[in-house]
């Protein structure tokens, strides 16, 4: 099954507005993902590594 990158970001925005994390190891679904949570306002703590990206949502202090 072929599932295109922008599809894939967006599933991952999904998760992260339901507050999990999420992670990809490609750069280009990472750029999507970001531009897609700065639309939103998402505040999101990311981790890049060697290894891929890693998006943790952070919890809005009151």
């Amino acid at each position: 099954m072929i599932i295109s990158r922008r599809k894939l970001a967006r599933l991952k925005v999904e998760r992260i507005k339901a507050g999990y994390s999420a992670f990809t190891d490609s750069q280009e679904v990472a750029s999507y993902i970001k531009k897609e949570l700065a639309k939103s306002g998402i505040p999101v703590f990311e981790d890049a590594t060697n290894l891929g990206y890693w998006f943790i949502p952070q919890k809005k202090v009151m």
